[in-house]
């Protein structure tokens, strides 16, 4: 679902993660953030490594931040794979394989120093990609690619900062094998309801 920048619009959720509206995304985020649907994903090479970004000085919620691959929203009736493929071509110009639930259940809120609130039922995804990252630099201001036990461990000592979304995420993966190869799928049942049936 093609969107303009001015007109994207975020699915708003109930406690129980169905959608109950919309709002323009370039609205949403204030001091009383309403919950919405959004999507975290973590993207490996070949190798395991992780490709870590930096977000944005421009990104009105945490810019300048070290974060997880990609995050973003899906669209009203928009299927939350084929979002998953568009953020990752409109931030950073990659093609994902195997894309699969990892925390289906996540969310999460957080407030900025100025009093921003990120407020998100927001299930965080794994993949692949075999491209070399173009970011677009109106959404990305950086990245590396970190060996994944690396990342983990400085995240979870302390000696890395990330946003806040992306330590919680970081806690949750620890209990999955080093190699993220092998993490486990989540169940799609456990989902939130907004993204099983988005059509709803």
């Amino acid at each position: 679902m093609a969107q303009t920048l001015v007109g994207e619009r975020v699915v708003l959720l109930d406690p129980a993660g169905a959608a109950v509206g919309t709002a323009l995304k370039s609205e949403v985020h204030h001091e009383a953030t309403p919950l919405h649907l959004a999507f975290s994903c973590y993207v490996f090479d070949a190798a395991g490594s992780l490709l870590v970004t930096k977000r944005a000085a421009a990104k009105t919620t945490w810019p300048d931040v070290w974060t997880n691959s990609f995050c973003g929203h899906p669209a009203p009736g928009e299927d939350i794979v084929s979002a998953l493929a568009r953020r990752a071509a409109d931030e950073l110009t990659i093609r994902l394989g195997n894309v699969r639930p990892v925390l289906p259940r996540f969310r999460y809120r957080a407030v900025m120093p100025n009093g921003v609130v990120e407020n998100e039922v927001c299930p965080v995804f794994a993949a692949d990609t075999a491209d070399p990252p173009e970011p677009h630099s109106s959404e990305v201001g950086g990245f590396e690619w970190i060996p994944w036990p690396m990342f983990r461990d400085d995240v979870l000592s302390g000696r890395r900062e990330v946003s806040p979304w992306c330590a919680l995420q970081v806690a949750d993966l620890a209990r999955f094998p080093s190699d993220p190869l092998f993490w486990p799928a989540g169940d799609p049942a456990d989902l939130p309801p907004a993204v099983l049936d988005p059509a709803a």
